[in-house]
């Protein structure tokens, strides 16, 4: 059996397996056919993005926003390749906006061993290839994005880091800040900028209101998802 192309989450929001379920892409649609695309995957996931977009009937013509929730390369990898398909410009956090336009990834926390062997093997250098980004966000911001898609900035994965709440289908596009990869959990601490900052922020999601919990790595959750990422907040230490 083939693998689907997208997942439908709500009316016009669709959820992109891009490997599997490990790493998510999100499709939004407005209902006059506007489209926005929300992280690209790693490097080879590009063409994946323009598939599922093509599975909706939807082209690259249709696509009006390009929108990253951060600066790593497991979702801005794919981006350079979908921006040359669609011809559009990223839309990122102002403080994760000149990681991007680098092609590189934030900091990591170097508070943490593995995070200190990973920046002196790897360096600091390209981790993806660069893009252009036309439009710096900020906390709070509505992007006329089918009906609204409000920016929620949850630094500490990354400076820059957001969650995207599209509060007309109830369906929350969670980022990094948490995962759903067998179970809720945390993300990889010597992946984030500042884990502590990250499990602080993170209690944002436990006030929003939403109906679906999308995640960026993980099957998402339709099933009272806010009360199961509030029981896993309450389970930790910060």
């Amino acid at each position: 059996m083939a693998k689907q192309a997208t997942v439908e989450l709500a009316p016009g929001v669709w959820r992109i397996p891009l490997l599997g379920d490990f790493v998510n892409g999100f499709i939004l649609r407005d209902d006059d056919g506007q489209v926005t695309l929300v992280d690209m995957g790693v490097k080879k996931s590009g063409p994946k993005v323009m598939a599922a977009l093509a599975s909706i009937d939807s082209g690259p013509s249709d696509v009006t926003r390009l929108l990253l929730t951060h600066a790593h390369p497991d979702h801005a990898g794919g981006a350079a390749h979908v921006a040359a398909a669609t011809g559009r410009d990223f839309a990122i956090h102002e403080d994760d906006a000149s990681y991007a336009e680098a092609g590189q990834s934030p900091p990591r926390d170097q508070s943490f061993l593995m995070a200190r062997l990973m920046t002196r093997l790897m360096g600091s250098g390209n981790d993806y290839a660069a893009v252009t980004v036309g439009e710096r966000l900020t906390d709070g911001q509505l992007l006329d994005v089918a009906g609204g898609l409000e920016v929620v900035h949850t630094p500490g994965h990354s400076p820059g880091h957001v969650a995207y709440l599209h509060r007309s289908s109830g369906v929350l596009i969670t980022g990094d800040s948490i995962f759903n990869v067998r179970g809720v959990r945390w993300p990889v601490r010597s992946f984030c900028t500042d884990f502590r900052l990250t499990q602080k922020t993170a209690h944002r999601l436990a006030e929003l209101d939403y109906t679906t919990a999308a995640f960026t790595h993980g099957p998402h959750i339709a099933d009272q998802p806010r009360e199961a990422i509030r029981r896993f907040l309450a389970r930790q230490k910060v």
